[in-house]
C-alpha cells in the first residue's frame, strides 16, 4: 500500500484531502475559517488576560470562563493551522502518530469544553440557589479540583481512541477526506472490525455529552424554580440575566454538535460529503469564535473591564 510500512498494514502517513470536490475553491474557503480563527484566538486570549489582570473578575464564574476560553483557543489551534496549510500550500501529508495526537487533542478538548459548560451551570445554580454560601462553597481549592477532575475525565475517556485506531489494519489506502484527523474518518480506512470503535465512541459520547447535558438540565430546572419563587419581578429578571451568556454558550456549542452528529448518523447518503466537512469544521470553530463575543456583549463586568483596561493603556502610552 502507498505510504505503508512493509512490515505491517500501518501507514507511515495519511493524506488529508481537505474538502473533496472543492479543491479549486480551497483558497476562498480558507478566508472565513482564517478570519474566525483570528477572532477566536484574539477574543479568548483577551478574555484570559482580562480575567487574570482585573481583580473584580477574580470570582468563580470568571475563573470557569477563563478555563472555557483556554479550552476553546487550544481546541481550534489543534486543527485550524494544519487545515490552513492544506488549503494554502497543499501540505496534505500527516504522520500516522501526529494524526493520532491531533485526533486525541480534538476529541479531548471537545469533551473538556462540554465539561466546563457543565461546571458553569453548577456555578450558576450555586450562585442563584445559595447566594449567601456562594463564596464558601466555590472556593479556589474546589474550583481547581473540579477543573482537574473534568480534565482527567476527558483525558482518560479519549486515550483509548488512540489505541483503538492503532490496533487496526489499514488496507483501503491512506487518503482521509477531511481537514483533520477524526476518529471515525481514520477508522473507515481500515479493513478490520471497527465495531468496537463505534461502540466505544457512543459510550464516550454518552459519558461526557449525556452526563453533562443531564447536569445542565437539572441545574437549570433548579435555577428556574428558585427564580420563579422570588417575589419581585426585578429580582427575577436580575437573577436570570446572569445566566443568559451561559445559555447562549450552551446553544452555540451543543446545537452544531447535535447537527454534526445527526447529519453523520442519518444523512450520510443524502447530504453531500463536502457539507459534512463544512459542518464538522464549524462545529469545532463556531463556539471558540462566538463565546468571547457573547460574554463580551452580555456581561457588564467584562465590558467595564475592557473599557478600564483600554483607558489604562491609553494613559500609560503618553507617559512613555
Amino acid at each position: 500500500m502507498h505510504g505503508a510500512n512493509s512490515s505491517s498494514l500501518t501507514p507511515r502517513y495519511f493524506i488529508l484531502n481537505g474538502i473533496p470536490g472543492l479543491e479549486a475553491a480551497h483558497i476562498w474557503i480558507s478566508l472565513p475559517f482564517c478570519f474566525m480563527y483570528i477572532i477566536a484566538v484574539v477574543g479568548n486570549c483577551g478574555l484570559i488576560y482580562l480575567i487574570s489582570h482585573e481583580e473584580v473578575l477574580h470570582r468563580p464564574m470568571y475563573y470557569f470562563l477563563a478555563l472555557l476560553s483556554l479550552t476553546d483557543v487550544s481546541g481550534c489551534t489543534s486543527f485550524v493551522p494544519n487545515m490552513l496549510c492544506i488549503f494554502w500550500f497543499s501540505l496534505k501529508e500527516i504522520d500516522f502518530n501526529a494524526c493520532l495526537v491531533q485526533m486525541f487533542f480534538i476529541h479531548m478538548l471537545t469533551g473538556m469544553e462540554s465539561g466546563v459548560l457543565m461546571l458553569m451551570a453548577l456555578d450558576r445554580y450555586v450562585a442563584i440557589c445559595y447566594p449567601l454560601r456562594y463564596s464558601t462553597i466555590l472556593t479556589n481549592t474546589v474550583i481547581t479540583k473540579v477543573g482537574l477532575a473534568t480534565l482527567m475525565r476527558s483525558v482518560l475517556l479519549m486515550i483509548p481512541f488512540t489505541f483503538l485506531i492503532k490496533r487496526l489494519p489499514y488496507c483501503r489506502g491512506n487518503l482521509i477526506h477531511h481537514t483533520y484527523c477524526d476518529h471515525m474518518s481514520v477508522a473507515k480506512l481500515s479493513c478490520g472490525n471497527v465495531k468496537i470503535n463505534i461502540i466505544y465512541g457512543l459510550i464516550a459520547a454518552i459519558l461526557i455529552g449525556g452526563f453533562d447535558m443531564f447536569c445542565i438540565s437539572v441545574s437549570y430546572t433548579m435555577i428556574i424554580r428558585a427564580v420563579l419563587s422570588l417575589s419581585s419581578a426585578d429580582a427575577r429578571h436580575k437573577a436570570f440575566s446572569t445566566c443568559t451568556s451561559h445559555i447562549c454558550a450552551i446553544v452555540i456549542t451543543y446545537v452544531p454538535a447535535f447537527f454534526n452528529f445527526f447529519t453523520h448518523r442519518f444523512g450520510a447518503r443524502t447530504i453531500p460529503h463536502h457539507i459534512h466537512i463544512f459542518i464538522a469544521n464549524l462545529y469545532l470553530l463556531l463556539p471558540p469564535t462566538l463565546n468571547p463575543i457573547v460574554y463580551g456583549v452580555k456581561t457588564k463586568q467584562i465590558r467595564e473591564g475592557v473599557i478600564r483596561l483600554f483607558f489604562r493603556e491609553k494613559d500609560i502610552v503618553p507617559m512613555k
